[in-house]
Order: structure tokens, then sequence, then C-alpha cells
């Protein structure tokens, strides 16, 4: 008997220890690096975001962040390596609203509910264009050609559904013109089809454009904003010349649900300290980037709005798989 109730009492204190050890690794956290999952691949907007956040973490986090590009099915590929992963802070994710739009084209099983929010901390627009040396040198001549040659104007995008291509079909429903949307695995190659002239105009957000602009490879026509974009305050918006397309997209750290409190705590806390850091916003300022800090009470209710958009957007646009 004495034996038994010995067994029974060591199995009892081995069960409560389970959880308080697992709490001791909560509180030292974080003990090794920290993957930053980024749904897109390497070059594009997120991607250089995700990296230049990464390196201003240094002088805030006793850990490296390491970025891991997981690029496919307009983040769905990213976004699921970060829902299933353990809720232990060891792997974040990068986010974007291709987060909300996936699940109403049938993409993934992972939706924002899976995450717990960190911070927003970029919003941007989207913009069509072209080349320097394409025909159109302002918006109405770029839309009054493709409106005069149905189905023959080609647009890159980021990706089937992505917010660019949202932008693009909306572009599309507003103006009643037909485009051809040709969508591409980010940014960066969507980009770069417009620089090879293999299409005729590209849409994606300014700032991954700046680079480009300056070195009068490419010329912006309009953006998708309700006002002007600071570094190209030149270029109209769709609103101001009569089309009422006003969509973004825009960059946030969510963490898988389940992580515990004071990890999520300790990556917001991280979050503010780097979206004061100068270097970090001087770095994105450069790159035309549009940095926020929304915490993560607003940072879901901006998830909720954009949610309750695209649900309504997404099946009257047809975003289809491609």
């Amino acid at each position: 008997m004495k034996r038994y109730l010995c067994i029974t009492l060591t199995a009892i204190a081995a069960s409560f220890s389970i959880p308080a050890a697992a709490q001791d690794s909560s509180n030292n956290y974080p003990q090794r690096s920290v993957e930053m999952v980024v749904p897109w691949p390497a070059g594009g907007g997120t991607d250089v975001i995700a990296r230049v956040y990464a390196e201003a973490a240094r002088n805030h986090f006793p850990q490296t962040i390491i970025v891991l590009n997981k690029p496919g099915a307009i983040g769905s590929i990213g976004v699921a390596e970060a829902a299933n992963a353990k809720p232990d802070g060891y792997k974040v994710l990068m986010a974007t609203p291709e987060l909300l739009i996936a699940p109403y084209l049938g993409i993934g099983k992972a939706t924002y509910e899976n995450f717990i929010p960190i911070a927003r901390i970029n919003a941007d627009p989207s913009a069509i264009t072209v080349r320097t040396d394409a025909p159109w040198k302002t918006i109405e001549e770029f839309l009054a050609y493709a409106r005069a040659n149905p189905s023959k104007v080609t647009l890159s995008t980021s990706g089937a559904g992505a917010v660019p291509d949202i932008a693009a079909l909306a572009l599309q429903e507003k103006t009643g013109i037909e485009f051809n949307r040709i969508p591409y695995q980010g940014e960066a190659p969507a980009i770069q089809a417009a620089l090879a002239g293999q299409v005729d105009a590209t849409v994606v957000a300014p700032g991954a454009l700046s680079a480009y602009v300056k070195a009068d490879k490419l010329r912006i026509l309009a953006v998708t904003s309700a006002q002007r974009v600071g570094e190209f305050a030149s270029t109209p918006t769709f609103k101001e010349k009569g089309v009422d397309v006003v969509i973004g997209t825009w960059r946030g750290l969510l963490v898988p649900k389940g992580t515990p409190d004071n990890i999520v705590q300790q990556w917001r806390e991280l979050t503010r300290k780097v979206s004061s850091e100068p270097k970090y916003i001087e770095t994105l300022k450069k790159q035309n980037v549009n940095l926020i800090y929304e915490d993560g009470a607003a940072f879901t209710a901006s998830m909720n709005r954009d949610n309750d958009l695209f649900r309504q957007l997404v099946p009257k646009l047809q975003v289809t798989k491609k």
C-alpha cells in the first residue's frame, strides 16, 4: 500500500512539474533564434520590410531573427507554416492582407483567427506603373488605349487574388475596361516582367517600385489610395481622376494562437521599439514604405474591417485561382 501511494504521489508531482517547466521555458524566452515567416519571395516589399525589421531588432532582442521565405498560393503556404507551428514564440508571421483573401478563394485552411496579432507596421496602396519608354505619359492616356483595345493591355500582379490583383480587377469593374491580368508569384517577378517588356504595366505597391522610378526605368501613372503618396506626391490617385478605387496592402506581425501572453507582450514591446528605431525608419522611408504602428487591438479591428470588405469584394470580382 505504501509503495502504491508513493508511486501515485510521484505521478501527481510529475504531472504538475510539466506545466511548471513549460512556464519556466516561456519566462526564459527567447533561448534560441526565431524564424520570421515571409509568405512571399525574396526581393519583394514584404521581404524587404521583414529583413529591415530583423536587423533593427538586434538592438532590442537577445536572439537572431531569421527571415524564412515560404512563397506560393498567394501567401497560403507560408501562412500554413506559421499557423501550424508550435505556439512558443519561435516562429512568427509577417502577414499581408492575402491572409484574409485566400479563404474566399478556397486556398488554404488557415485564417487570421488562427493567430494573435502583434502589430501592423505598414500600409500601402497599389499603383499602375509602366516603363518610361511606354507610349502612355498619363493615366488618362493609358485607360483610353486600354478601352480602345479590350483585353489587349497586359497587367502583371503579385499573385492571383493578391491585393494588387484585386485592385486591378476593381479598376476593371469601375471603368468597364477589360484587361489581361497576368499574376506572378510575388512583387519582384511582377516588376521584372514590366521591366523586361513582357507586360504593358504592373500593379504593385509604390514602395517596391521606388528604386526603378528613381533610376528612370519605370513611371507610376496613378495610385489606389485616398490621398497622394509621399515621395510620389506628383502622381494622382484614381479617385481624383474620377475612378473610385481605394484599396491597399499592409504588413503586420502575428504569432500562432496559443502563444503565451508574456511572449505576445514581449513581441509587442519589441515591435514598438523597432518602429521607433531611426535607422529602421530611415531605411524603409528611402524605399517609400509607408510606416505606421497599430497595436494588437487596433490591428485586430483593421483586419476585421478588411475581412468584411474582401468577403464582399472577392466574390463580386470573381477572383479565380490561376
